[in-house]
């Protein structure tokens, strides 16, 4: 397995190229960009632009591991609003064709959204309906998918959908597409479950993994904690990978540094690295 992180977690006034050069020097050989209104990769990037961010990577001597985004927070694909379907079809658009720019074949994918708790006043969709809507949502992208070679990583994310890994396995399966896969979050599960079941179900549906830790004990958002310091149990996690056959991209996606750290956020990185070295060393 290769090891990544997340550009959400660093601080956010360091440039680009200071981000890709800490996760170089702290041991990683990935890096998952993003894509956001106003950051290096963006909505009304150019080409040259995007192009610009993996000539970069390059330069510095790390592999980009995957794009990722959180604009869909703000465009749900399963609203009852038409226009706002239409803004979320705009978005997965907009990543298959970075990714594309990028050298990327895997995009992760929020699909759409029965309710979300941290965002007050969000719109509650009736879950037979998102469900409709978000399978709708996806298979509209495929085409384009298969063109530029770009997987579609659904992600198990805080969104009250998608609740259970024989839930995500048939909602991937009937697609019947190669370019619908699972971009699976360790972290995000441990709330209502066990990661390790849903890779063991998921198994080579899993186009990527994010690894995060939770105490369940908090039971909010506010649960996320440093890799090891949480209730993950990382053996079972490893093994099941390895049972899996999986080899691809684990990514580090933790909580941006500050507030946290709010004094040398860059030990954040360099801890989160010694973390990943001791549980990749489980599988």
């Amino acid at each position: 397995m290769k090891k990544s992180i997340s550009i959400w977690s660093f601080y956010g006034n360091w440039s680009l190229e200071q981000k890709m050069k800490l996760a170089r020097d702290a041991g990683f050989e990935g890096f998952e960009i993003d894509l956001s209104e106003d950051g290096p990769v963006n909505l009304k990037s150019k080409k040259s632009d995007v192009e610009g961010v993996r000539k970069l990577a390059g330069k510095v001597g790390i592999q980009l591991s995957g794009l990722a985004t959180g604009l869909y927070w703000g465009a749900n694909a399963a609203s009852a609003d038409a226009a706002v379907r239409a803004k979320a079809a705009g978005i997965l658009k907009r990543q298959i064709e970075c990714a594309n720019w990028l050298g990327l074949d895997a995009i992760l994918v929020v699909p759409g959204a029965v309710g979300v708790d941290f965002i007050p006043g969000g719109e509650v969709v009736p879950y037979d309906l998102a469900y409709e809507r978000a399978a709708d949502f996806i298979k509209k992208a495929i085409p384009t998918a298969e063109k530029m070679g770009v997987t579609l990583g659904v992600e198990n994310v805080w969104n009250k959908f998608l609740l259970t890994p024989l839930e995500m396995k048939a909602f991937i399966d009937g697609f019947k597409s190669q370019q619908v896969k699972s971009y699976f979050d360790v972290g995000n599960v441990l709330a209502t479950g066990y990661p390790e079941h849903w890779i063991s179900v998921l198994g080579r549906r899993i186009a990527r993994v994010h690894l995060k830790d939770y105490r369940r004990a908090v039971g909010s958002v506010d649960g996320f904690v440093d890799l090891l310091s949480g209730d993950v149990n990382w053996a079972a996690v490893m093994a099941a990978l390895k049972k899996v056959g999986y080899q691809g991209w684990v990514t580090a996606e933790m909580i941006p540094p500050v507030p946290f750290y709010k004094h040398c956020p860059e030990v954040l990185i360099h801890n989160t690295s010694k973390a990943m070295d001791a549980i990749l060393k489980l599988a």
